[in-house]
């Protein structure tokens, strides 16, 4: 038996899965988010610790034979946040998330400081990244940094809780701009660019790796006779394609999530830093991936239905196959965007409107207006030199196949749906666990779900999509200040 523990923004999730990879049990805790000042996006540690005490007691109390009975504990978590530890480990202040993006300035600061980062982290430095907060704490907190003497990340530090190691995995670690990306080490001109050195980072492992065993104090609270081992785990999207048996070079899986993310795997370190591509380790040894990511997918849709006054699902029930193009126009940059503008300032819009323009015609627009932004992102990893015949489709709006439809033709690329089309980082955690605990290859567990439909993109459809796509990009390119936050 094997338990895979998920650390998002909104929640922890704790899964059992069994030895024939089945979902025996899950429980899920809420996580709620401060934003003490605009643009900042905190967390509380202990509120981790204690979600997962949550999680993993309920699921003693539903299935406790199970609990006793694992052997194996993965990790998956959300990125870049940074937790500050002091001397004696105990967290210095609230962790910096992900999403925060107060840290602009800095991270000007940090390539000017190391000018070849990017080509040896692989990214383009972000306020999303680690790297940026910790020089944003050491101009703004330098009491904090000066008292700083480990800096993990939120699932290194709840390895932390459970074991009492300080330890990280490549996947993750590929997120901080720490990490020298091809040679999955850390790198010592980066950590030097904001004050740091090895001494204030955990030890690296791969992802499939041991990584320490539970504290036998827990193990007995939990009714485990035995502590288990807990692997190396993963960042929060390599965890998800560990689920979804992503793992071969040209495996690639489209997420439309509350952000759009386009993930392949890749042979080698392949980074393409200057069209906002994220080039990561993935979390099975020597193997990498790149990820192009719109910041507004689902949650473009989410924030349409808000104005509109209608549910998501009756607003998708509107549109009908087959489709020709919606004459109107939709950017989905309502937060800014990632691959290939790595624009914060820029904003969304709706074009071509006429007195015929109605809701379904809007609706359409923004599912193709996210769908054009997934292009951009495919073409950038194209770019690249990455191949991408086909992918799976994740996450809540895959669950429209009018959507899909509209995305296999913008991207003209078949889009298979799956079995478990919304299968979580947990899920993935808990296959790393087992790795770790058997030694298995990857090949033979982290196997793809059944294909419930390969849909085809319409060639007649792709086409009109084509002309689209450039009116698209002309309006981004053309309206200039028109869109941005001044």
């Amino acid at each position: 038996m094997f338990l895979g523990l998920d650390y998002g923004t909104s929640a922890v999730k704790a899964l059992l899965v069994d030895g024939e990879q089945n979902v025996i049990a899950s429980e899920s805790v809420h996580l709620s988010v401060s934003r003490p000042k605009p643009g900042h996006s905190e967390q509380n540690p202990a509120d981790w610790w204690d979600a997962t005490l949550e999680a993993v007691e309920a699921l003693k109390r539903s299935h406790p034979a199970q609990l006793a009975a694992v052997s194996g504990i993965g990790l998956s978590g959300q990125m870049h946040g940074a937790v500050l530890l002091g001397a004696n480990g105990a967290v210095l202040r609230p962790a910096i998330l992900w999403n925060d993006v107060r840290s602009v300035a800095e991270c000007a600061e940090f390539e000017s400081a190391m000018p070849d980062s990017r080509s040896v982290t692989g990214n383009i430095a972000m306020p999303g990244f680690t790297a940026p907060k910790l020089l944003w704490v050491r101009k703004h907190e330098p009491d904090i940094f000066a008292a700083t003497r480990t800096v993990l990340l939120p699932k290194a530090w709840i390895r932390f809780q459970l074991s009492g190691d300080m330890i990280e995995e490549m996947s993750d670690a590929a997120g901080t701009l720490w990490l020298d990306v091809g040679r999955r080490d850390w790198s010592d001109a980066a950590l030097a660019a904001t004050g740091l050195d090895r001494s204030h980072m955990p030890s690296l492992v791969e992802g499939s790796a041991p990584a320490g065993r539970l504290k036998p104090e827990l193990a007995a609270r939990w009714g485990m006779t035995t502590p288990p081992v807990i692997a190396g785990g993963a960042g929060d999207n390599a965890a998800g394609a560990i689920g979804l048996g992503a793992i071969r070079p040209g495996d690639a899986f489209v997420s439309l999530g509350t952000s759009g993310v386009l993930f392949a795997c890749t042979d080698r370190f392949r980074p393409y830093p200057d069209a906002a591509v994220h080039a990561f380790c993935h979390a099975v040894p020597g193997s990498w991936h790149q990820m192009g990511v719109t910041l507004s997918a689902a949650s473009s849709l989410a924030w349409w239905a808000g104005v509109a006054g209608q549910k998501e699902a009756a607003l998708l029930d509107e549109i009908r196959l087959p489709l020709k193009p919606a004459e109107a126009l939709f950017l989905p940059y309502l937060g800014g965007e990632r691959t290939p503008h790595n624009d914060g300032a820029v904003r969304g819009a709706f074009a071509g409107l006429s007195y015929d323009t109605d809701r379904p015609a809007l609706t359409q627009a923004v599912l193709e207006g996210v769908a054009f932004s997934m292009r951009d992102c495919l073409d950038a990893l194209r770019a690249s030199g990455t191949q991408i015949d086909s992918a799976s489709v994740i996450g809540g709006g895959s669950r429209s196949r009018s959507w899909i439809a509209i995305i296999a033709s913008a991207l003209d690329l078949p889009l298979k749906r799956l079995e478990a089309g919304e299968t979580g980082g947990a899920f993935g955690a808990a296959r790393l666990a087992r790795l770790a605990v058997t030694g298995e290859s990857p090949d033979i567990i982290c196997t793809p779900p059944n294909t419930v439909e390969i849909v085809a993109p319409d060639p007649g459809l792709a086409a009109q999509y084509n002309e689209r796509l450039a009116r698209y990009r002309a309006l981004h390119r053309n309206a200039g200040d028109a869109l941005r936050v001044l």
